[in-house]
C-alpha cells in the first residue's frame, strides 16, 4: 500500500463520548489498555504527569477529562502519532495543559531537559524481540516491539519522577516479574492489580503502581474482571470505568 492510498485518520468516541480521538485507520489504536491506564492515575490538580510512548494521546486525553487541572506531557518518537496527539489535544480543548514531545525514550529522560514529574505512566511495548511473535504490521511495530528493551522504558519512568513520585504501568501479566525487578532498582511500595478477562480465567494484564524510593510492602489488590457470563459487553465495574463513571483506585 502506498502512502497516498493509506486510509485517512478516523475519529472515535471514548469515555462515553466525552473524548474524541483521531486515530490512524491502519495501525495501532488506543483501546482497553489505554482506558484502564487513564483510570488508574489519581493525580491531583496542579500535579504534572508524564506519559512515555503517548501515541496519539489516547491515555492523556482521557486522563485530562477525568482529572481537571492536571498538567500532562506525552513523549512519542513516531512523528505522525505525535502530530495526531497534538491535534487530539486541540480537538478536546486541552492544548493549554497537554504538551506532546516528539522524542525517543531510548535517549533517556535527561534528554528532555525537564524537571522531574509527579507521575510517570506508560503502556510500554509488549515484546523485546521480534522472534517471539509473528512480525507485526509495520504500522503497529513501534507499539509492539521495544527496540531498546523493557529496561529502557522502566529507566525512563524511574528517572522521570521526583522522590516520592508515582509510576503507573499497564502490561502483559507474564512480564510482571520483569517489571518488578526493573522498577525495583529505584522504586518500591508496589501495588499490583491483575486484570482478568473472566473471573475464572487467568489475568492477561497487570496494572502496577510504584513509588520512587518507596519502602512499603508489596500489595496484591483484588482483580478487575472485564466480562461476566450475562451477555453484556462488559461486567458492571468495567463498564463504569470505561464510561468514566468510576476509577481504578490503589
Amino acid at each position: 500500500m502506498t502512502v497516498a492510498s493509506l486510509p485517512p485518520p478516523q475519529a472515535n468516541l471514548l469515555l462515553n463520548g466525552k473524548v474524541r480521538l483521531i486515530q490512524a485507520a491502519d495501525g495501532y489504536r488506543a483501546g482497553m489498555d489505554a482506558a484502564l491506564l487513564a483510570a488508574a492515575v489519581p493525580a491531583k490538580p496542579g500535579e504534572r504527569v508524564l506519559e512515555a510512548g503517548c501515541g496519539v494521546g489516547g491515555v492523556l486525553t482521557q486522563l485530562a477529562l477525568r482529572r481537571p487541572g492536571v498538567l500532562l506531557t506525552g513523549v512519542e518518537r513516531d512523528a505522525t502519532a505525535a502530530g495526531l496527539a497534538v491535534e487530539n489535544a486541540a480537538l478536546n480543548h486541552l492544548a493549554d495543559r497537554m504538551a506532546v514531545l516528539n522524542a525517543d525514550i531510548a535517549a533517556g529522560f535527561a534528554a528532555l531537559d525537564r524537571p522531574r514529574f509527579d507521575w510517570a505512566i506508560s503502556n510500554p511495548p509488549f515484546f523485546d524481540d521480534e522472534a517471539t511473535l509473528r512480525t507485526p504490521a509495520p504500522a503497529k511495530r513501534g507499539a509492539w516491539i521495544a527496540d531498546d528493551g523493557l529496561a529502557a522504558w522502566t529507566r525512563f519512568l524511574s528517572d522521570g519522577v521526583r522522590d516520592g513520585g508515582r509510576i503507573v504501568v499497564i502490561h502483559r501479566a507474564d512480564r510482571l516479574a520483569d517489571l518488578l525487578a526493573l522498577l525495583g532498582e529505584r522504586c518500591g511500595s508496589f501495588a499490583i492489580r491483575p486484570v482478568q478477562p473472566y473471573a475464572d480465567q487467568p489475568a492477561k494484564r497487570v496494572l502496577i503502581h510504584a513509588i520512587r524510593s518507596g519502602k512499603a510492602p508489596l500489595r496484591l489488590l483484588p482483580a478487575l474482571v472485564l466480562h461476566d457470563r450475562s451477555g453484556a459487553k462488559h461486567a458492571p465495574e468495567a463498564e463504569m470505568i470505561l464510561r468514566g463513571e468510576a476509577d481504578l483506585g490503589w
